[in-house]
């Protein structure tokens, strides 16, 4: 699978299972109609996608740079880490305005979903490179890998 494939592959699954886990969450955590939580979870889910993008192309290019092979724990900790404080910068605003609370008031709130998403990034890419294989960025050059 080609780089750009895979990345476009990842993101979309990624989200589209967050959605559904997300949207009635949120309906459910902000006591809004589901209708309107469902709009905030894709806005979010749609920000969140160019981020999943923009951030792997740019991890993947580190990647590729680095002499150690492989995605071992440390790797993947810091890629949720990476990802995950991307987003939630990004989020803060979208949220605090979409439910008119104060930017604090939406970064405690946002302090569940931070936990789930931080293990769930990890677990889905985890997941994602045991049915897909590791990106080429991470493979060994003599073909090993390390952590798949």
């Amino acid at each position: 699978m080609s780089p750009l494939a895979r990345r476009v592959l990842q993101a979309v699954l990624y989200e589209a299972i967050a959605i559904a886990a997300v949207g009635p969450a949120l309906s459910f955590a902000f006591d809004e109609p589901p209708t309107s939580t469902l709009g905030l979870a894709v806005v979010l889910s749609t920000i969140a996608l160019t981020w999943n993008y923009v951030f792997n192309w740019i991890f993947e290019r580190w990647e590729s740079r680095q002499i150690v092979r492989g995605r071992s724990l440390a790797r993947r900790l810091a890629h949720g880490a990476g990802f995950e404080g991307g987003l939630v910068v990004i989020l803060l605003p979208v949220m605090s305005l979409w439910l008119d609370i104060s930017p604090a008031a939406a970064f405690v709130a946002n302090l569940g979903l931070l936990v789930f998403f931080f293990v769930y990034a990890i677990a889905f890419t985890w997941a994602f490179d045991r049915v897909f294989g590791l990106p080429a960025s991470a493979v060994q050059k003599e073909g090993k890998t390390v952590g798949a």
